[in-house]
């Protein structure tokens, strides 16, 4: 298994204490765990977006281009990019620009977004959300693999000159994986193109999940794409993880924060059935607990699961040097239980995009294929050796 630090920068008080750091603390935050992250070994770290609410996320690009000034191995990935909301040509400039800065460390995660009052403010219908996703991430697609690209869609005009977006990603696309929470459409998408699938895994039981994970990979056999690429990432609860020597005590400190942060959130649809911190623990998918209570929730999700890629948010209404002593412990006395427990190839030497980095070629002559093109390959030769019934 890999590990992933995903910070979708919300920016809330402390329910408790009614503490809150400034706008340009909580950013500085970001960054300092991103390095933090790094030393510890973690793999990834991860940037969200957000346009509305409690959230100071709206320009992950310009959190995850500082973080790529202070780091030199980790990889860098967004948590998710509102691919929706966006324009294609900018996205594939503004990431292009990260993945050279961070010398070929950046890993996409794309999706619609969770938060609907994002549409209006950039003067879209909700209504469209899904052919929003999938028609400007077929031009992205485009933008990062080919050069002299002519396009026409329904969302944006026509590029109807030649046009090669600059600057170019550092070696070849980057790897994109879909963000799936609500609907069977962003497993669907991910599944026709053989790209990878990273559940939310946030609020709801994990059965819910599970239904959507199941689709992707029913969908990914019938297209007919290669197994050995069908990798999957998961999410481990909103509120953020919280370890301490025993459950009963994470519980006791933690508790009142969860259940003021999650009794305070009203959106319909959108609201987790574990209200108090005892059903979260118990039943939801909230990792608070000693380090063998997260260590057993992490495998049995991965039990139903089968996902290569787990992420972990800190509880950032917490007191910063708190979070940092979670992001210590989680590394020094979860993670490797579990690099042992639940093997992984994902950027292993099977995995074309391992070698995409500067920094895991050192020691190698010349450089690595285009990732991006293996792997399309692969799928297409995988293709041509079976049958399936389409």
């Amino acid at each position: 298994m890999r590990f992933q630090v995903l910070d979708i920068i919300p920016h809330l008080k402390n329910p408790v204490t009614g503490e809150i750091v400034s706008t340009a603390d909580r950013l500085n935050q970001v960054v300092q765990t991103a390095r933090r992250a790094e030393e510890l070994g973690y793999d990834a770290f991860s940037v969200g977006e957000r346009h509305a609410g409690e959230f100071i996320s709206s320009s992950p690009t310009t959190v995850l281009a500082a973080i790529a000034a202070v780091t030199s191995t980790i990889r860098l990935q967004s948590g998710v990019t509102v691919l929706s909301v966006l324009d294609p040509v900018r996205v594939a400039e503004d990431y292009a620009t990260i993945d050279q800065l961070s010398r070929g460390r950046l890993e996409l995660v794309i999706g619609k977004g969770n938060e609907v009052l994002q549409y209006p403010l950039f003067g879209l219908d909700l209504a469209d959300q899904w052919t929003l996703l999938a028609e400007k991430y077929g031009l992205l697609r485009r933008l990062w693999t080919e050069e002299n690209v002519t396009w026409s869609g329904t969302f944006r005009p026509a590029l109807t000159e030649p046009t090669t977006t600059t600057p170019r990603p550092f070696a070849g696309a980057p790897r994109i994986w879909h963000g799936s929470a609500t609907s069977l459409t962003s497993a669907a998408l991910a599944a026709k193109w053989g790209d990878p699938l990273f559940t939310a895994n946030a609020i709801q039981p994990r059965e819910n999940y599970k239904v959507l994970i199941d689709h992707y990979r029913e969908e990914y056999e019938r297209h007919g794409h290669d197994p050995r690429h069908q990798y999957l990432g998961s999410g481990s609860g909103a509120g953020g993880v919280f370890i301490a020597d025993t459950t009963q005590e994470a519980k006791r400190q933690f508790g009142p924060v969860y259940e003021a942060l999650t009794s305070g959130r009203d959106v319909p649809g959108n609201n987790s059935p574990y209200r108090d911190i005892d059903h979260a623990v118990a039943e939801g998918p909230a990792l608070v607990g000693s380090p063998e209570q997260v260590i057993d929730k992490i495998l049995s999700y991965h039990e139903l699961y089968g996902h290569d890629l787990q992420s972990i948010a800190l509880p950032t209404t917490q007191p910063f040097e708190q979070q940092l002593e979670i992001l210590e412990r989680f590394a020094l006395e979860v993670i490797p239980a579990l690099r042992a427990a639940a093997p992984t190839t994902l950027w292993s030497e099977d995995d074309p995009f391992a070698g995409r980095p500067e920094s895991s070629l050192a020691g190698k002559s010349g450089t690595e294929p285009d990732a991006a093109a293996r792997v399309t390959a692969d799928h297409n030769s995988y293709r041509s050796s079976h049958v399936y019934a389409h």
